[in-house]
């Protein structure tokens, strides 16, 4: 058995959903545990009020390390992470280590590994927004790696307000682990103005400090949103952004004139994004309840193979792919916590849905609270 986890996000305590993925892909919900936080909810501007389903806004609000055998999540509502241990032998069993670690800034809602598992980095989108990373000791928990809490000096609140001035969407570490990556959504027309970025800090390898200042990588043209994001497969500086203000934007990190932003005919807004090794494609996850497959060519130039559509048009949300053995799945969070949606990405083009797990039903029978605020998609594969 391997390990799909989601969290979900609620003010009255925050708990990560363990479940079991199958040899077939498919889920068997196992556990839930308490992170010993509380999560919390995106508020409209003007009235204040939580505003539609997507609790954080973010993409990768739990990340795993199957290099350290490690889980991690933010807390939003408590600015806060929580780090567990995944038992190698049972992936679904897990242990809290340590106690919950202030996140360096208010209203968590990114948090990444390096590819070693003994770092993990967290973005904070509230009134102190900015970044934090920390040192990953497996027996007493998370330590503050200094000089890494770094500003983006947004002006926004805490919790976060949409339609009010950027957000901040996701925080991931480089090809080769050198610089930490956060994408901040723009606002346009504004008030005020603000035109989307990827910021960049370096990172010092003979300490993990971060540099004082970032540097702010602009949309291209047509791009503003830059959501979630994936590293494209061997590209050391190259990402691929799903975009709500048209449909995706390819970054060229080190060369902009490469950058190029693609329009998408979505039924929402595209926010979220994974790769398939099998495939070699892209999926692009759209809110209004569609997943788009993309390839990008060797000139970083991506194009829409498929389209595929929910059962019953239900919304979507974070999603991450899974390889076992000769197979790669698609798992996707459905909006209110009502399934996981699973996908069989068999060849290029040719993805199935293969399963719709309930998960509310089978959580409120457990007395586990859920409501609109669910966040998060992580997949954990044991290293063999």
């Amino acid at each position: 058995m391997e390990l799909a986890t989601v969290i979900t996000n609620e003010p009255n305590g925050n708990y990560v959903v363990a479940a079991d993925i199958g040899s077939d892909g498919q889920l068997t919900l196992r556990s839930a545990y308490a992170t010993g936080g509380i999560g919390s909810h995106v508020v409209a501007a003007g009235t204040g009020a939580t505003t539609g389903p997507d609790g954080l806004n973010s993409q990768g609000a739990i990340s795993v390390s199957a290099s350290s055998n490690m889980l991690v999540t933010v807390n939003a509502g408590s600015h806060t992470v929580t780090l567990f241990k995944i038992d190698e032998n049972d992936p679904s069993n897990l242990t809290i280590v340590g106690e919950p670690i202030s996140s360096g800034g208010h209203f968590p809602t990114s948090i990444a590994f390096n590819h070693a598992g003994d770092t993990v980095c967290v973005l904070n989108g509230g009134t102190i927004n900015g970044v934090s990373c920390f040192h990953v000791n497996q027996t007493s928990g998370l330590q503050i790696i200094p000089e890494t809490t770094r500003y983006l000096h947004l002006n926004q609140t805490t919790p976060a307000t949409t339609g009010a001035g950027s957000t901040v969407g996701q925080v991931l570490f480089s090809a080769d682990d050198t610089q930490l990556l956060a994408s901040v959504k723009g606002l346009l027309p504004g008030p005020p103005a603000v035109v989307g970025y990827i910021a960049i800090w370096d990172i010092d390898e003979s300490d993990g400090s971060l540099s004082e200042k970032y540097m702010p990588i602009a949309t291209p043209k047509n791009g503003n949103n830059p959501f979630g994001f994936t590293r494209i497969a061997g590209e050391n500086s190259a990402i691929i952004a799903a975009d709500t203000n048209d449909g995706f934007t390819i970054f060229d990190l080190s060369d902009g004139s490469k950058s190029s932003s693609v329009d998408v005919n979505t039924l929402g807004a595209i926010c979220w994004s994974t790769y398939s090794p099998k495939t070699g494609n892209y999926y692009m996850i759209d809110a209004g309840g569609a997943v788009f497959e993309v390839n990008i060519d060797s000139n970083l130039k991506g194009s829409v193979v498929q389209q595929y559509n929910s059962t019953n048009m239900i919304g979507l949300f974070d999603g991450d792919v899974a390889s076992l053995q000769d197979n790669d799945f698609l798992y996707i969070l459905a909006e209110n916590f009502s399934t996981i949606e699973v996908m069989s990405l068999n060849a290029p083009g040719k993805a199935q849905q293969i399963q719709s797990l309930d998960v509310a039903s089978t959580l409120i029978a457990a007395g586990i609270p859920i409501g609109s605020s669910n966040q998060g998609m992580a997949t954990f594969i044991k290293k063999t």
